[in-house]
């Protein structure tokens, strides 16, 4: 997530361009003392005619300038004067080096040059000696990594940030604002584990928690920034609570009770129709919802319209196909209302959601990426991944690929089968079993004798990841286990919710011993708390296939995700325990999915919790090296 919330960043810069001289060192004169010493013309410019300026003066004129040109260009955020003005201030001895490299340090991170600014901050770590520039060095620091989606990294040098400000009565402006948005980045559990440390650090980690606990509860939320305020006066998110906490207050959540659904009910996709149909159905048992209303999505855009109108429903959920998303978007009435569709948003239109408009799918993108953070925190360095040679498997890999590489310099290696003769041939050459077979040959050859031989198997793969289904996953894994050299460690074997088919299980799990895999909490036994549900389901539709109780199970909390959404778009950590996974919304109204981890173990399935911390990108990973 970018944090830009400096609007008051101007006062604390200068405040640190004053405080930061030392006793020894000339420096330039703040902004009150250039009112004496140069002409109101100069002052009049923008940072760029500034810089411009400078750039034709010599001396202590093209110092005052410059340092003009510095400060004009953080009041108007032209990060790129700010840039050019202190490289430029660079070789002047009387310049504040510390100083002036955590301006640039500043700058290269409001551009996104988050690489080259966290090389600037690790440069000066060791030579900050003013409480000035060891309080923003924490907190520039804290910033890169918020900007890497690392908020829990980012606290840590925050609080240190406010600790060090507060000891010396300074001011980071920014910083409160910041500490806030990350804090709201964390789920309870995260909260819990922050709430320690300073007065300053817990006062901050109470007020999320409570924020986060009662917010869209007026009276309660009211009630506890109360006991807050007495609990913690002077604190610095007392200055929050204001315009922060105090505008959530009545942030009341969505009271559906007429619903419009917009699903497939003729043409190819019927069937997927009333799967998420009996979803919704019951999902209605629990819901305060009294009238539901069901609409073909293949009807024409005119016809929905009408429908809409007539039925003037409070909520919207669908459709599912994502043709027909973008179709019943162009209607005035899906316009102007709340609605849940079950589809993704295309990159194109990312940045001009609707506010009230939230995209559910069940994305597989979501579990490649759930796999490769697990992947990082145990520390593989080469994973092989195996998929089908389809546009589905090609984009998963590309996918996969791409978010591998912000966070390791390796390159896993990818395998692609067209059918089961294919699957042994691609196998063995990427574990370059067909290399040692070879060699076995020759040396027989060599040798007249019998000669006793075993094949081996490369040995710097450290993971395997199958991303092909029920089937093709169980006609893999026997050929895996064959094909590692028994001389080797066990390669650990990963598997994505495709490879899980409730309806194959039932006769067939002895090949797949000690596979993990991804998987809905629904589609597996024990893993939700709605006993009583599952056992309806079963004895309802006993032989549903395995993408109709997914659907089913995606209804089910679409539904129950309603009175949610508007908490959990407040609150990024927030999470909705839902059938389809731990759900929480991220950038551009996606409801993002967390599933549950599972594995083969003895001829039956049990839950396992894997590592899953956020892993910290390759150049942070660099520069600490």
């Amino acid at each position: 997530m970018q944090l830009k919330k400096i609007s008051l960043i101007m006062a604390i810069l200068s405040g640190l361009s004053a405080c930061g001289t030392t006793p020894n060192s000339t420096q330039p004169p703040t902004n009150a003392q250039s009112q004496l010493s140069t002409p109101q013309i100069v002052q009049d410019l923008d940072a760029a005619a500034l810089y411009k300026k400078g750039l034709e003066k010599d001396g202590a004129a093209r110092i005052q300038l410059l340092y003009n040109a510095r400060e004009a260009a953080i009041t108007e955020k032209n990060w790129q004067i700010l840039e050019q003005a202190c490289i430029e201030l660079e070789s002047k001895a009387s310049v504040d080096h510390v100083q002036n490299k955590l301006y640039v340090a500043l700058a290269r991170k409001e551009l996104k040059k988050y690489e080259s600014a966290h090389e600037i901050l690790q440069s000066v770590a060791q030579k900050l000696k003013l409480p000035e520039h060891k309080a923003w060095h924490q907190y520039l620091t804290g910033s890169i990594f918020a900007s890497q989606n690392l908020p829990k990294k980012a606290l840590v040098h925050y609080f240190k940030s406010a600790d060090i400000a507060q000891q010396n009565k300074l001011a980071i402006a920014g910083l409160d604002s910041e500490v806030w948005a990350a804090l709201q980045q964390l789920s309870s559990y995260a909260l819990e584990r922050f709430d320690r440390g300073s007065v300053i650090q817990q006062g901050w980690v109470k007020l999320a928690k409570y924020h986060q606990v009662y917010l869209g509860s007026t009276v309660q939320l009211h009630q506890a920034m109360n006991n807050w305020q007495r609990r913690y006066k002077n604190h610095p998110g007392s200055f929050i609570i204001p315009t922060k906490v105090k505008s959530d207050i009545n942030l009341a959540p969505y009271q559906a009770t007429k619903l419009a659904i917009l699903l497939p009910q003729s043409g190819s996709s019927e069937r997927l129709g009333a799967a998420l149909k009996n979803g919704f159905l019951a999902a209605m048992d629990r819901s305060k919802i009294s009238e539901i209303y069901f609409i073909d999505e293949m009807d024409s855009p005119e016809l929905i319209e009408r429908s809409l109108q007539k039925i003037q429903a409070d909520f919207i959920i669908g459709p599912l196909l994502k043709s027909n998303v973008v179709k019943v978007k162009s209607s005035s009435y899906v316009a102007s209302s709340p609605a849940i569709f079950l589809n993704e948003v295309d990159e194109s239109e990312a940045e001009r959601v609707h506010s009230e408009h939230f995209y559910f799918a069940l994305n597989p993108e979501h579990e490649v990426e759930q796999a490769m953070v697990h992947f990082l925190a145990k520390g593989y360095q080469k994973p092989m991944i195996l998929a089908p040679d389809t546009p589905s498997g090609q984009r998963l890999i590309a996918h996969f690929n791409q978010q591998w590489q912000g966070f390791s310099d390796t390159h896993p290696e990818v395998g692609f089968y067209s059918n089961s003769e294919d699957m042994v041939k691609v196998i063995t050459e990427l574990l370059e079993v067909d290399s040692s077979k070879t060699r076995i040959k020759e040396v027989k050859n060599l040798f007249r004798s019998e000669v006793e031989s075993e094949t081996r198997s490369r040995r710097d793969l450290d993971a395997i990841y199958i991303l092909g289904d029920a089937i093709e996953t169980r006609l893999l894994k026997p050929y895996l286990d064959v094909n590692v050299s028994t001389f080797a460690e066990r390669i650990p074997l990963y598997a994505s919710s495709r490879s899980y088919s409730k309806q194959i299980d039932k006769t067939d799990k002895g090949d797949l011993e000690g596979l993990y895999f991804t998987e809905l909490p629904w589609m597996l036994p024990d893993a939700v708390n709605e006993r009583n549900l599952r056992d309806t389901y079963s004895r309802l539709w006993p032989e549903q296939a395995d993408i109709e109780q997914r659907l089913f199970a995606m209804a089910y909390d679409a539904v129950n995700l309603i009175p949610e959404l508007k908490q959990l778009n407040k609150i990024p950590g927030k999470e909705f325990e839902g059938l389809t996974g731990a759900l929480s919304i991220k950038e551009a109204n996606q409801i993002h999915r967390k599933l549950i981890w599972a594995q083969y173990h003895k001829n039956r399935i049990r839950l396992v919790s894997l590592d899953e911390r956020p892993p910290t990108p390759l150049f942070m990973q660099q520069a600490e090296q």
